[in-house]
Protein backbone atom coordinates (compact mmCIF):
# COMPACT_ATOMS: atom_id res chain seq x y z
CA UNK A 1 0.00 0.00 0.00
CA UNK A 2 1.31 3.41 -0.80
CA UNK A 3 3.03 4.89 2.24
CA UNK A 4 1.11 8.32 1.93
CA UNK A 5 -2.43 6.54 1.91
CA UNK A 6 -1.53 4.29 4.68
CA UNK A 7 0.33 7.19 6.80
CA UNK A 8 -2.60 10.32 5.97
CA UNK A 9 -5.88 8.32 5.19
CA UNK A 10 -8.59 7.86 8.05
CA UNK A 11 -8.21 3.82 9.44
CA UNK A 12 -11.44 2.82 9.24
CA UNK A 13 -11.55 3.05 6.22
CA UNK A 14 -9.06 0.21 5.56
CA UNK A 15 -11.58 -1.58 7.66
CA UNK A 16 -14.39 -1.52 4.83
CA UNK A 17 -15.33 -4.02 2.40
CA UNK A 18 -15.77 -2.22 -0.85
CA UNK A 19 -19.59 -2.92 -2.22
CA UNK A 20 -20.14 -5.45 -5.22
CA UNK A 21 -22.93 -4.24 -7.56
CA UNK A 22 -24.34 -6.62 -10.16
CA UNK A 23 -22.21 -6.48 -13.55
CA UNK A 24 -24.05 -4.59 -15.87
CA UNK A 25 -25.43 -6.87 -18.99
CA UNK A 26 -22.47 -5.11 -21.52
CA UNK A 27 -19.83 -5.98 -18.68
CA UNK A 28 -20.70 -9.70 -18.83
CA UNK A 29 -21.57 -9.64 -22.48
CA UNK A 30 -17.89 -8.51 -23.06
CA UNK A 31 -16.28 -11.09 -21.03
CA UNK A 32 -18.45 -14.68 -21.99
CA UNK A 33 -18.91 -13.38 -25.42
CA UNK A 34 -22.78 -13.62 -25.66
CA UNK A 35 -25.60 -11.51 -26.76
CA UNK A 36 -28.52 -13.73 -24.90
CA UNK A 37 -28.53 -11.95 -21.32
CA UNK A 38 -31.32 -11.91 -18.27
CA UNK A 39 -29.98 -9.97 -15.60
CA UNK A 40 -31.17 -11.03 -12.26
CA UNK A 41 -28.39 -9.63 -9.96
CA UNK A 42 -30.15 -6.34 -8.58
CA UNK A 43 -33.64 -6.95 -8.19
CA UNK A 44 -34.43 -4.78 -10.70
CA UNK A 45 -37.98 -4.51 -12.41
CA UNK A 46 -38.66 -6.22 -15.38
CA UNK A 47 -41.54 -4.20 -16.70
CA UNK A 48 -38.95 -1.72 -16.69
CA UNK A 49 -39.99 1.92 -15.74
CA UNK A 50 -43.30 3.66 -15.66
CA UNK A 51 -44.57 4.97 -19.32
CA UNK A 52 -45.77 8.29 -17.66
CA UNK A 53 -41.80 8.71 -15.79
CA UNK A 54 -40.56 8.12 -18.92
CA UNK A 55 -42.94 10.90 -20.80
CA UNK A 56 -42.27 13.24 -17.91
CA UNK A 57 -38.48 12.43 -18.50
CA UNK A 58 -38.61 13.24 -22.11
CA UNK A 59 -40.19 16.75 -21.96
CA UNK A 60 -37.93 17.60 -19.53
CA UNK A 61 -34.70 17.05 -21.78
CA UNK A 62 -34.11 20.24 -22.68
CA UNK A 63 -34.03 21.99 -19.37
CA UNK A 64 -31.44 19.98 -18.17
CA UNK A 65 -28.69 23.14 -17.94
CA UNK A 66 -31.07 23.95 -15.05
CA UNK A 67 -29.79 23.11 -11.77
CA UNK A 68 -32.77 20.86 -9.48
CA UNK A 69 -34.77 21.75 -7.49
CA UNK A 70 -32.56 21.35 -4.24
CA UNK A 71 -35.77 21.42 -1.65
CA UNK A 72 -37.19 18.94 -4.00
CA UNK A 73 -40.95 20.92 -3.15
CA UNK A 74 -42.98 18.77 -6.29
CA UNK A 75 -41.68 15.37 -4.97
CA UNK A 76 -41.56 15.88 -1.75
CA UNK A 77 -44.85 17.00 -2.41
CA UNK A 78 -46.27 13.65 -4.14
CA UNK A 79 -44.62 11.45 -1.40
CA UNK A 80 -46.09 13.33 1.44
CA UNK A 81 -49.53 12.85 -0.07
CA UNK A 82 -48.80 9.05 -1.15
CA UNK A 83 -47.12 8.05 2.47
CA UNK A 84 -49.99 10.45 4.44
CA UNK A 85 -46.46 11.99 6.15
CA UNK A 86 -45.91 15.56 7.21
CA UNK A 87 -43.43 17.00 4.53
CA UNK A 88 -41.16 18.26 6.98
CA UNK A 89 -40.35 14.93 8.01
CA UNK A 90 -39.02 13.34 4.44
CA UNK A 91 -35.75 13.10 3.56
CA UNK A 92 -34.92 12.68 0.02
CA UNK A 93 -31.46 10.84 -1.77
CA UNK A 94 -29.63 9.84 -4.36
CA UNK A 95 -31.14 6.68 -3.81
CA UNK A 96 -31.42 5.33 0.12
CA UNK A 97 -28.16 3.88 0.08
CA UNK A 98 -27.15 7.55 0.07
CA UNK A 99 -29.59 8.24 3.13
CA UNK A 100 -28.35 5.33 4.74
CA UNK A 101 -25.04 6.79 4.58
CA UNK A 102 -26.39 10.78 5.82
CA UNK A 103 -27.65 8.79 8.95
CA UNK A 104 -24.37 7.21 9.79
CA UNK A 105 -22.65 10.79 9.01
CA UNK A 106 -25.36 12.21 11.15
CA UNK A 107 -25.56 10.21 14.29
CA UNK A 108 -22.52 7.57 14.55
CA UNK A 109 -19.34 8.46 16.22
CA UNK A 110 -16.02 5.91 16.86
CA UNK A 111 -17.18 3.55 19.56
CA UNK A 112 -20.93 3.77 18.95
CA UNK A 113 -22.65 0.10 18.04
CA UNK A 114 -25.22 -0.59 15.28
CA UNK A 115 -27.07 -3.88 15.45
CA UNK A 116 -28.05 -5.66 12.25
CA UNK A 117 -29.18 -8.77 10.94
CA UNK A 118 -27.16 -11.04 9.20
CA UNK A 119 -27.36 -11.94 6.18
CA UNK A 120 -29.03 -8.47 5.52
CA UNK A 121 -28.19 -5.51 3.29
CA UNK A 122 -24.49 -4.86 3.42
CA UNK A 123 -24.63 -0.71 3.55
CA UNK A 124 -25.77 -0.45 6.73
CA UNK A 125 -22.11 -2.01 8.22
CA UNK A 126 -19.86 -0.27 5.47
CA UNK A 127 -22.00 3.56 6.48
CA UNK A 128 -21.15 2.41 10.11
CA UNK A 129 -17.61 1.32 9.45
CA UNK A 130 -16.71 4.91 8.04
CA UNK A 131 -17.75 6.16 10.59
CA UNK A 132 -15.28 4.79 13.16
CA UNK A 133 -18.76 2.94 14.52
CA UNK A 134 -19.00 -0.59 15.18
CA UNK A 135 -21.63 -3.44 13.45
CA UNK A 136 -23.20 -6.12 15.96
CA UNK A 137 -24.27 -8.59 13.53
CA UNK A 138 -27.07 -11.00 14.85
CA UNK A 139 -27.39 -14.62 12.71
CA UNK A 140 -31.41 -14.89 11.14
CA UNK A 141 -33.72 -17.62 12.76
CA UNK A 142 -34.93 -19.37 10.06
CA UNK A 143 -33.81 -16.77 7.74
CA UNK A 144 -35.63 -13.90 9.46
CA UNK A 145 -34.59 -11.37 11.97
CA UNK A 146 -34.13 -12.81 15.45
CA UNK A 147 -35.37 -10.02 17.21
CA UNK A 148 -34.89 -11.33 20.83
CA UNK A 149 -31.32 -11.93 20.05
CA UNK A 150 -30.82 -8.21 18.93
CA UNK A 151 -32.49 -7.35 21.80
CA UNK A 152 -30.47 -8.84 23.93
CA UNK A 153 -27.09 -7.15 21.95
CA UNK A 154 -28.32 -3.94 23.05
CA UNK A 155 -25.72 -2.23 25.49
CA UNK A 156 -24.72 1.57 26.47
CA UNK A 157 -22.59 1.96 23.12
CA UNK A 158 -25.88 0.86 21.04
CA UNK A 159 -26.80 3.72 18.80
CA UNK A 160 -29.08 2.19 16.21
CA UNK A 161 -30.81 -0.88 15.27
CA UNK A 162 -31.27 -1.23 11.20
CA UNK A 163 -34.55 -3.67 10.21
CA UNK A 164 -34.32 -4.85 6.93
CA UNK A 165 -38.32 -5.74 5.94
CA UNK A 166 -38.83 -7.47 3.69
CA UNK A 167 -34.94 -8.90 4.64
CA UNK A 168 -32.66 -8.38 1.49
CA UNK A 169 -31.44 -11.14 0.87
CA UNK A 170 -33.61 -13.80 2.28
CA UNK A 171 -37.37 -12.16 1.38
CA UNK A 172 -38.49 -13.02 4.99
CA UNK A 173 -40.64 -10.07 6.97
CA UNK A 174 -40.80 -9.51 10.63
CA UNK A 175 -44.55 -9.60 11.65
CA UNK A 176 -46.49 -7.12 13.24
CA UNK A 177 -46.82 -9.11 16.02
CA UNK A 178 -43.27 -9.04 16.91
CA UNK A 179 -42.39 -5.56 16.05
CA UNK A 180 -44.92 -4.38 18.42
CA UNK A 181 -43.33 -6.56 21.27
CA UNK A 182 -40.34 -4.98 20.14
CA UNK A 183 -40.20 -1.54 19.92
CA UNK A 184 -42.13 -1.58 23.30
CA UNK A 185 -38.97 -3.24 24.54
CA UNK A 186 -35.78 -1.74 23.42
CA UNK A 187 -34.72 1.70 24.82
CA UNK A 188 -36.73 5.05 23.72
CA UNK A 189 -33.28 6.40 23.08
CA UNK A 190 -32.45 4.13 20.10
CA UNK A 191 -32.55 5.24 16.49
CA UNK A 192 -34.76 2.40 14.78
CA UNK A 193 -34.17 2.53 10.85
CA UNK A 194 -36.60 0.75 8.72
CA UNK A 195 -35.43 -0.28 5.41
CA UNK A 196 -38.35 -1.01 3.21
CA UNK A 197 -37.09 -1.07 -0.16
CA UNK A 198 -39.25 -3.60 -1.30
CA UNK A 199 -42.35 -2.29 0.91
CA UNK A 200 -44.23 -2.61 -2.41
CA UNK A 201 -44.27 -6.51 -3.19
CA UNK A 202 -45.35 -7.77 0.24
CA UNK A 203 -48.62 -9.08 0.45
CA UNK A 204 -48.53 -10.92 3.95
CA UNK A 205 -51.69 -9.88 6.15
CA UNK A 206 -48.88 -10.12 9.16
CA UNK A 207 -46.85 -7.21 7.75
CA UNK A 208 -46.79 -3.87 8.75
CA UNK A 209 -44.73 -0.62 7.73
CA UNK A 210 -42.05 1.08 10.35
CA UNK A 211 -44.52 3.88 9.64
CA UNK A 212 -47.04 2.58 12.77
CA UNK A 213 -43.83 3.22 15.41
CA UNK A 214 -43.01 6.83 13.99
CA UNK A 215 -46.39 7.95 14.17
CA UNK A 216 -46.53 6.75 17.91
CA UNK A 217 -43.31 9.09 18.07
CA UNK A 218 -40.88 6.51 18.51
CA UNK A 219 -37.31 7.39 17.02
CA UNK A 220 -37.56 6.14 13.88
CA UNK A 221 -36.55 6.52 10.52
CA UNK A 222 -38.73 4.60 7.47
CA UNK A 223 -36.39 3.98 3.92
CA UNK A 224 -38.22 3.49 0.48
CA UNK A 225 -36.88 3.30 -2.92
CA UNK A 226 -38.25 4.29 -6.24
CA UNK A 227 -35.15 1.56 -7.66
CA UNK A 228 -37.45 -1.84 -7.22
CA UNK A 229 -41.21 -1.58 -8.64
CA UNK A 230 -40.98 1.40 -9.77
CA UNK A 231 -38.21 0.32 -12.15
CA UNK A 232 -35.81 4.34 -11.97
CA UNK A 233 -33.24 2.04 -10.98
CA UNK A 234 -30.58 3.96 -13.02
CA UNK A 235 -31.99 7.58 -11.76
CA UNK A 236 -31.03 6.73 -8.15
CA UNK A 237 -33.71 8.39 -6.19
CA UNK A 238 -35.21 7.45 -2.50
CA UNK A 239 -36.66 8.58 0.54
CA UNK A 240 -36.87 8.66 4.22
CA UNK A 241 -39.53 9.26 6.40
CA UNK A 242 -38.80 10.37 9.85
CA UNK A 243 -40.13 13.18 12.42
CA UNK A 244 -38.85 16.81 11.74
CA UNK A 245 -35.92 17.36 13.95
CA UNK A 246 -34.66 14.18 13.10
CA UNK A 247 -34.98 15.36 8.85
CA UNK A 248 -33.94 18.51 10.01
CA UNK A 249 -30.57 16.79 11.70
CA UNK A 250 -29.81 14.53 8.68
CA UNK A 251 -30.29 17.77 6.37
CA UNK A 252 -27.37 19.46 7.42
CA UNK A 253 -24.80 16.61 6.28
CA UNK A 254 -26.56 16.83 2.98
CA UNK A 255 -25.36 17.75 -0.21
CA UNK A 256 -26.85 20.36 -2.37
CA UNK A 257 -28.81 19.72 -5.48
CA UNK A 258 -28.20 15.77 -4.11
CA UNK A 259 -31.41 14.85 -6.83
CA UNK A 260 -31.08 15.54 -10.63
CA UNK A 261 -33.75 16.86 -12.24
CA UNK A 262 -34.95 13.69 -13.96
CA UNK A 263 -34.61 11.63 -11.40
CA UNK A 264 -37.15 14.49 -10.08
CA UNK A 265 -39.74 14.52 -12.70
CA UNK A 266 -39.16 11.02 -13.28
CA UNK A 267 -40.27 9.69 -9.61
CA UNK A 268 -42.96 12.72 -9.20
CA UNK A 269 -44.79 10.68 -12.47
CA UNK A 270 -44.15 7.72 -11.46
CA UNK A 271 -46.16 7.88 -8.04
CA UNK A 272 -49.01 8.83 -10.37
CA UNK A 273 -48.76 5.73 -12.31
CA UNK A 274 -50.80 3.13 -10.27
CA UNK A 275 -51.10 0.98 -13.04
CA UNK A 276 -47.82 0.37 -13.83
CA UNK A 277 -47.62 -0.18 -9.71
CA UNK A 278 -50.42 -3.04 -9.60
CA UNK A 279 -48.96 -4.57 -13.07
CA UNK A 280 -45.59 -4.99 -11.43
CA UNK A 281 -46.88 -6.69 -8.44
CA UNK A 282 -49.65 -8.73 -10.34
CA UNK A 283 -46.15 -9.95 -12.37
CA UNK A 284 -44.07 -10.66 -9.58
CA UNK A 285 -47.10 -12.57 -7.36
CA UNK A 286 -47.34 -14.57 -10.62
CA UNK A 287 -43.78 -14.91 -11.11
CA UNK A 288 -43.01 -16.16 -7.71
CA UNK A 289 -45.94 -18.99 -7.80
CA UNK A 290 -43.88 -20.11 -10.86
CA UNK A 291 -40.63 -20.36 -9.53
CA UNK A 292 -42.06 -22.29 -6.25
CA UNK A 293 -43.42 -25.18 -8.08
CA UNK A 294 -40.67 -25.50 -10.28
CA UNK A 295 -38.04 -25.49 -7.77
CA UNK A 296 -40.04 -28.01 -5.84
CA UNK A 297 -40.02 -29.73 -8.78
CA UNK A 298 -35.97 -29.57 -9.19
CA UNK A 299 -35.98 -30.99 -5.17
CA UNK A 300 -34.58 -27.18 -4.92
CA UNK A 301 -35.18 -26.01 -0.99
CA UNK A 302 -36.65 -22.18 -0.81
CA UNK A 303 -37.21 -19.36 1.17
CA UNK A 304 -40.73 -17.54 0.56
CA UNK A 305 -40.30 -14.49 -0.16
CA UNK A 306 -42.26 -11.18 0.36
CA UNK A 307 -40.23 -9.26 -2.01
CA UNK A 308 -38.99 -9.64 -5.84
CA UNK A 309 -36.35 -12.30 -5.53
CA UNK A 310 -36.03 -15.96 -3.32
CA UNK A 311 -33.94 -17.06 -1.49
CA UNK A 312 -32.74 -20.86 -2.52
CA UNK A 313 -30.01 -23.25 -2.07
CA UNK A 314 -28.79 -24.64 -5.49
CA UNK A 315 -27.04 -27.66 -4.27
CA UNK A 316 -23.60 -25.75 -5.44
CA UNK A 317 -21.10 -23.49 -5.04
CA UNK A 318 -22.70 -19.70 -5.56
CA UNK A 319 -18.98 -18.98 -7.41
CA UNK A 320 -20.25 -22.15 -10.03
CA UNK A 321 -23.83 -20.63 -10.18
Amino acid sequence: MDTFVKAKARPEIFNLKPYVAGKPIEEVKRELGIDDIIKLASNENPLGPSPMAVGAIQEMLNNIHFYPDSNNFDLKKAIAKLTKHDEKGLIIGNGSDEIIKLIAETFLNSGDEVITATPTFSEYEFAATIMGAKTVKIPTNDFKHDLEAMKAAINEHTKMIYICNPNNPTGTIVTENDLDRFMDEIPADILVVFDEAYYEYVNSAQYTSGKKYLDLNKKVIVLRTFSKIYGLAGLRVGYGLTNPIIAAAIARVMEPFNVNLLAQIGARAAIDDVEHLTESQKMNLAGKEFLYQEFKKLGLDYVETEANFIFLNTNKDCQEV
